[in-house]
């Protein structure tokens, strides 16, 4: 969601965080911080990333296609870690507009 808020023009910088609990669906909460870059105040960005963003887990793991290739998928990941590259199998860099 990050990414997107940047790739957007929206702000420079952002940071998006999302807490859960177990056994509930919904995020307890949803964060956005622009870290002063918005050229929106974080409240709008944060509303614009809920419409854009389903952040239950459940489906986290279907719009992210979480199962997809299994273990091999992942293990691209242990070399060279899992963000900021642009493989296919890391559906998670995608950014969704905003």
């Amino acid at each position: 969601a990050a990414k997107s808020i940047v790739a957007a023009k929206l702000a420079r910088r952002a940071i998006v965080q999302v807490s859960y609990a177990i056994g509930v669906a919904e995020p307890l909460s949803v964060f956005v911080d622009t870290y002063g870059t918005g050229k929106i105040p974080d409240r709008e960005i944060l509303e614009k990333v809920k419409a854009a963003f389903d952040f239950r887990p459940g489906m986290m793991a279907i719009n992210l296609d979480l199962k997809r290739g299994g273990n091999q998928r992942y293990q691209k990941t242990a070399a060279y870690g899992h963000f900021g590259r642009s493989d296919p199998d890391f559906t998670w860099e995608k950014v969704l507009p905003l």
